[in-house]
């Protein structure tokens, strides 16, 4: 793991697999740093063939760090990232995955850089542009427990805080269960080297989008999934409280070239080890299938 430092911001980047290997960018969802994409599930990836690259996005782990509440950026500027980390490590197009919040961004990427995005792939997301007022909103069990779920007194008590992101990751869980061991040693690891805590966990929801607003061409163009041109695999579950199965099938639809593989029990989550058997060789099959020799290269937006 490495910190990459640019002219505003601090990212921390964390990479595994052959570097000749077709580049795979893991983006995590609100709140998440790259702990939550574990060093188990990037392996298994690398396994089969690809180069795995996971960061910090800005107020998680290791990376810049706003003030509590005062994001000094905008989705816009998540969404740029990326494209710092890619020019960083001499990578001209990546395949890039989003979870959640990330495959918001991946959106954007798709949208704002195409090319610099050879294949998309968004797990548990939902359609950027405000084009959801159709779409079911979160359970009412998920918005009861996120009502209830009490403050933290001290974010400097670790134990208080991880205690508090195992809380507020459970009624994410779906109808396979919530395995707290798990999400606790993830927690652990992140609550160890996470700068700000009180940032991480509050930050990425108070962030302007960046983008223009309007009906104006340039902010239809930036947020208009059906111009989307990268192949894209929308791998979304029946069970995620967050963004109902519909969410996926509005963004399968929408996308010109994209594929929408419906799994069974998952939450709103990265995908648990009771479902790596199905998700990891989706992707590989994805991004292989759709990859070219000497796209890594170093290029520019």
């Amino acid at each position: 793991m490495r910190v990459l430092e640019f002219d505003s911001v601090s990212l921390a980047v964390d990479e595994c697999g052959d570097k000749s290997s077709p580049a795979v960018l893991l983006l995590a969802g609100a709140t998440q740093s790259m702990d939550w994409w574990t060093p188990d599930f990037c392996g298994l990836l690398a396994e089969q063939g690809l180069r795995v690259i996971r960061f910090d996005q800005r107020d998680t782990g290791q990376s810049s760090a706003s003030p509590p509440g005062s994001p000094d950026y905008s989705d816009a500027d998540l969404a740029q990232d990326p494209i710092r980390i890619l020019d960083a490590l001499g990578i001209g197009s990546a395949h890039v995955v989003g979870l959640s919040m990330g495959g918001g961004l991946a959106q954007l990427l798709g949208l704002r850089y195409p090319r610099r995005v050879r294949t998309l792939t968004l797990i548990e997301s939902s359609p950027i542009g405000g084009e959801t007022a159709q779409l079911p909103a979160p359970c009412a069990a998920l918005v009861a427990a996120e009502r209830d779920l009490p403050s933290v007194a001290d974010w400097a008590d670790t134990q208080e805080v991880i205690d508090y992101r195992v809380a507020a990751e459970r009624p994410y869980a779906g109808s396979l269960g919530f395995d707290e061991f798990r999400v606790r040693a993830i927690a652990t690891v992140e609550c160890e080297r996470t700068t700000s805590m009180e940032s991480a966990m509050s930050n990425h929801f108070l962030a302007g989008s960046g983008v223009p607003d309007g009906d104006s061409p340039e902010a239809t163009a930036l947020t208009d999934p059906s111009l989307i041109a990268a192949p894209t695999l929308v791998i979304h579950s029946d069970a995620d409280p967050f963004f109902p199965l519909p969410h996926g099938e509005a963004l399968a639809a929408m996308i010109p070239n994209a594929t929408l593989l419906r799994i069974h029990g998952m939450g709103h989550e990265a995908p648990p080890p009771q479902l790596w058997g199905v998700v990891v060789p989706a992707i590989r099959d994805h991004v292989l299938g759709h990859d070219q020799p000497g796209a890594h290269d170093a290029g520019t937006a």
